[in-house]
């Protein structure tokens, strides 16, 4: 199976040694979204709520990029430095999902790149 590298200038850009997206066959792995607007590459201002907006649009923004929408993600990781958050992010999931929601993890870490208080990565299942 060849894989094939999926990329927007809607999203962020990558900021180490990865893509922001592999299409393996059916399936597009999203690499993990922060904060960041993707034309000044800084971290946006706001409250979480801002920051799970902002997540979500650049995962939005590279899985429209694959051809498929945020309703074909079949699962989401959540990566927060407070899960005290975790409530919030159900309230703003709900704006860019329809049921059936995707499976979803949600964990506590100690720290995530340049600090940000959330990331997230998608799994996807997008028809050829």
């Amino acid at each position: 199976m060849k894989k094939s590298k999926i990329s927007t200038n809607k999203a962020p850009s990558a900021i180490g040694v990865y893509s922001q997206a592999i299409r393996a066959g059916n399936l597009v792995f999203v690499s993990g979204q922060i904060p960041l607007d993707p034309k000044s590459m800084q971290m946006i201002d706001g409250d979480i709520n801002d920051h799970i907006k902002q997540v979500l649009t650049n995962i939005k923004s590279i899985v429209e990029e694959s051809g498929g929408t945020m309703n074909d993600i079949v699962k989401i990781n959540v990566y927060l430095k407070d899960l005290e958050h975790f409530q919030n992010v159900n309230s703003v999931m709900e704006s860019y999902f329809d049921e059936p929601y995707p499976a979803r993890a949600a964990v506590e870490v100690s720290r995530l790149p340049k600090d940000v208080s959330i990331e997230m990565d998608a799994i996807l299942y997008v028809e050829k």
